[in-house]
């Protein structure tokens, strides 16, 4: 059967993508249209922290002004890891908003020689597999990537972490659930959050979604990926099933998806136990047969 993943291909990835892989294992195929769309943001937090280290930045004039201002905020916080208690990283995004910051060469050369290992002396925190890979990229050593959710990550931090430790950097996007920040402020965790990425709609979301159901039809499945993934698509989705909608399942990759369907009045035929290739696919299948 036809399924459609309303998801963003994994970066740095060869090869099929693993949920595609995964759902031909169990005889159906599987199509990917990518929701969002993502930008990395001027910080606009600068402070009088700057002026102190601004000769580190001299070498970087040939740079232009906005990827310098894009980076300086988030430079000053990830090569001062004394100052915080550990990382959180929560996206895949994230992580690569922390790669754009260490492409110069003698950033990397700093970095590897002793900033990770300072931060390798505390907790780096994570949702998921494929950010927990992108952060071992970066020679940490990341906990929680079976938590699954900021739900779940949150209560592990704070079985872990006492309270009169510094500040976690938390660098995220600006779409976020508020969960994880109010769990851990509300138990005496001080966090400081960074967005450094912003989230919108892919800009070829509408024509690509036309053009699948122009070929193929409504699909016998639909899974979405994010909140965000259902305010986006959801609208369109039901303009071009028109009356096959209700034939469809609708899947979701976790909760805080199936809730975000079901406050649009969506019927949710399944949700995966963990945000796994592994698992997504086998319960869609089971809703399929």
């Amino acid at each position: 059967m036809h399924v459609l993943l309303l998801k963003e291909p994994r970066d740095g990835e060869s090869g099929p993508d693993p949920y595609i892989k995964e759902l031909a294992s169990h005889g159906h195929k599987a199509t990917l249209i990518p929701v969002l769309s993502f930008k990395f943001v001027s910080l606009n937090t600068l402070s009088d922290k700057v002026h102190s280290i601004i000769t580190v930045f001299a070498s970087f004039m040939c740079i232009c002004i906005a990827f310098c201002i894009i980076c300086l905020f988030f430079f000053i916080q990830l090569f001062q890891p004394e100052k915080h208690g550990g990382l959180i990283f929560t996206s895949p995004r994230a992580v690569e908003a922390v790669k754009m910051c260490l492409e110069a060469e003698e950033r990397r050369e700093e970095w590897n020689s002793s900033v990770k290992d300072k931060w390798n002396s505390k907790s780096i925190y994570v949702v998921g597999k494929a950010t927990a890979a992108l952060v071992r990229n970066l020679g940490l050593n990341p906990l929680g990537e079976d938590t699954g959710t900021a739900d779940v990550l949150s209560r592990l931090i704070l079985e872990r972490e006492d309270t009169n430790i510094p500040p976690l950097f938390f660098p995220c996007g600006s779409i976020k659930r508020e969960v994880l920040p109010t769990a851990l402020r509300g138990n005496g965790v001080a966090l400081e959050m960074l967005t450094v990425y912003q989230t919108a709609e892919h800009p070829d979301l509408e024509k690509n979604l036309k053009n699948y159901f122009t070929e193929q039809g409504a699909p016998a499945s639909v899974a979405f990926f994010s909140p965000s993934g259902v305010k986006f698509c959801l609208e369109v989705v039901r303009r071009l099933s028109g009356e096959q909608l209700t034939q469809i399942k609708f899947a979701a990759i976790g909760p805080t998806t199936q809730d975000a369907m079901m406050a649009e009045g969506l019927c949710v035929s399944c949700t995966a136990e963990k945000p796994t290739a592994e698992h997504l696919a086998a319960v869609m299948a089971k809703a399929l047969q």
